[in-house]
């Protein structure tokens, strides 16, 4: 089976989770015997990623727009990938590669799938752009796909405001390697990013509005006599709030108590969640949170919003669900902050849960499954 997957990055720093989802499945079906291609553009895209891809082959188109991710790009090149490619995965949904490669795969008449990955709703900056792209071409790109994914049951509504009816949509998570979450060395944690002494809560993620550091730094500015042992740790790139955060850091005169360490990635991350007493994900929108997944791959619980599609953390044992509001998380800090041993147990349940129900090794035989139905389908019309 060949399989071409289609996202405009697979560098988690610049593309976030839906980057990570592609650049880890696509790993995973190669080892699962899949020929695996990623189509993608070279925005971000280190020697190090590309070393890591194993047995897929890259793509990486050059980016001439850093914004829109506009490719550089040969029509007869593109065109050829598309066709020796038994099924083509388009990932994400605001991209002009995706429109690019749907227009070749309907020419051609290959199936396709579609995993917008919570991005379905026109919600953030350039809301008049995304409306256009949907009328111009991305609604045709979800109604007329083979296969519709979604990584929780909450894109469902997203999915029918396209005109997708739930039936016809299988969901399909978000996974994790445990192997890339063994390292742990407190102490080094500390030394290599100038950290104190204090207990760590941790934010692992881009800083920009749509994931709610704000809504972290204010509640935890507003228990800072309530949790004076406590440091905040953000641990992600800037995407345009850092002046914000750090005059709201002043304000509250948090400078020995509040850390940004910029992105981290590799044994960092595995050191930064086992360093950790919490993980919070303050999310106002996401799809399914793989930092959540991450941090319980590590062992460390997780306060998260009620937005970010990974509610069984209750069920299970493995953390608290609030609003995604300051209030919310102000009552969530305090309630976990209260009972040590009771975060230990929640990371233990939480570890368990995710290394039993959410490895990519689960996901790609999942992928593999849907696959062959489709392509069965399809030579049956």
């Amino acid at each position: 089976m060949r399989v071409l997957n289609v996202n405009s990055s697979i560098d988690s720093h610049k593309g976030g989770g839906m980057a990570e989802r592609t650049f880890q499945i696509s790993r995973f079906l190669a080892r699962a015997g899949v020929e695996c291609t990623i189509l993608t553009t070279d925005m971000g895209l280190t020697p190090e990623r590309m070393r890591s891809m194993e047995n897929v082959e890259v793509i990486a188109l050059p980016c001439l727009n850093h914004r829109f991710y506009l490719p550089k790009f040969s029509y007869a090149g593109l065109r050829e990938l598309v066709e020796r490619a038994d099924i083509v995965h388009l990932m994400g949904h605001w991209t002009f590669l995706n429109a690019l490669a749907y227009q070749i795969v309907r020419s051609l008449g290959k199936a396709y799938a579609v995993c917008p990955a919570g991005a379905l709703p026109v919600f953030g900056r350039s809301k008049m752009i995304k409306m256009m792209y949907n009328q111009l071409v991305g609604k045709r790109i979800i109604r007329n796909a083979d296969c519709h994914i979604a990584i929780t049951r909450g894109e469902l509504p997203a999915f029918l405001s396209y005109g997708v009816d739930s039936d016809r949509v299988s969901v399909i998570p978000n996974g994790i390697n445990p192997d890339d979450f063994l390292v742990r060395d407190d102490a080094e944690f500390r030394r290599k990013f100038r950290l104190s002494e204090k207990l760590i809560i941790l934010y692992m993620g881009r800083l920009n509005r749509i994931k709610g550091p704000d809504l972290l730094l204010r509640a935890f500015c507003s228990l800072k006599d309530e949790l004076p042992e406590y440091q905040l740790v953000f641990a992600g790139p800037d995407e345009g709030m850092m002046a914000e955060l750090k005059k709201l850091v002043a304000l509250s005169d948090m400078e020995d108590r509040v850390r940004f360490i910029g992105h981290i990635g590799g044994a960092d991350k595995s050191l930064a969640y086992h360093a950790a007493e919490l993980l919070v994900v303050p999310s106002r929108q996401e799809a399914m949170s793989i930092v959540a997944l991450e941090s319980g791959a590590a062992g460390t619980p997780v306060l998260i919003t009620d937005q970010c599609g990974f509610d069984e953390i209750t069920t299970v044992g493995g953390g608290r669900v609030v609003p995604a509001a300051v209030d919310g998380l102000k009552e969530g800090l305090i309630l976990m902050m209260a009972d040590c041993d009771g975060l230990r147990t929640m990371g233990a349940k939480l570890k368990q849960f995710v290394e039993e129900n959410f490895t990519w090794n689960l996901v790609a035989a999942e992928y593999i499954h849907l696959y062959r139905r489709i392509l069965e389908q399809k030579i049956a019309k």
